[in-house]
């Protein structure tokens, strides 16, 4: 159905179904920010080189600035608002409680697209080596630091994230 130009677009985002208008060529970044007031994804270059837009898109770590949003029908999206831990008292997942206690970022604008970025990493290789986590953070462009805190925060959120599996707890 179109509205003004506009067509129907039927979007999961963080566990919840949201439907909005939007332009065929709109943007998964511009539809998240203005139409859906989900302003933790950051837009950056608008070229595909920062990282600061990533969300997951079934669980990939993708640039949402390069994504036209009619194409994300019928595929998860997470964005950094969805990103909670119910047993933490703040509510924050290991990852972002690793980054503040590390120091992870300095002016934050990077970090929820770094943050994204690592827990599909940590999702799909919850032991990574130093040299994996640069690899995979590789796509992510920080301008405020040297990214030794930012590596140490994903290897910290690594370990307790696999301190349930060590215990014989469920994750």
């Amino acid at each position: 159905m179109k509205a003004n130009g506009k067509r129907i677009l039927h979007l999961r985002i963080n566990g919840s179904s949201y439907e909005t208008a939007a332009e065929p060529q709109a943007l998964l970044l511009d539809v998240l920010r203005e139409d859906l007031g989900l302003f933790g994804t950051k837009r950056g270059c608008d070229m595909g080189t920062c990282g600061c837009c990533n969300v997951l898109v079934d669980g990939q770590a993708r640039m949402s600035c390069l994504l036209l949003a009619h194409d994300m029908t019928g595929k998860e999206i997470q964005t950094i608002e969805g990103l909670v831990d119910a047993d933490d008292p703040r509510g924050l997942h290991p990852l972002q409680r690793a980054w503040a206690e590390h120091g992870g970022s300095q002016c934050g604008f990077c970090t929820p697209g770094f943050v994204l970025t690592a827990k599909a990493l940590l999702d799909e290789e919850p032991d990574p080596s130093e040299e994996r986590i640069r690899e995979a953070l590789s796509g992510n462009v920080c301008r405020c630091t040297g990214y030794k805190k930012i590596v140490e925060a994903v290897q910290s959120a690594a370990a307790e994230l696999r301190k349930p599996q060590k215990e014989g707890l469920p994750a």
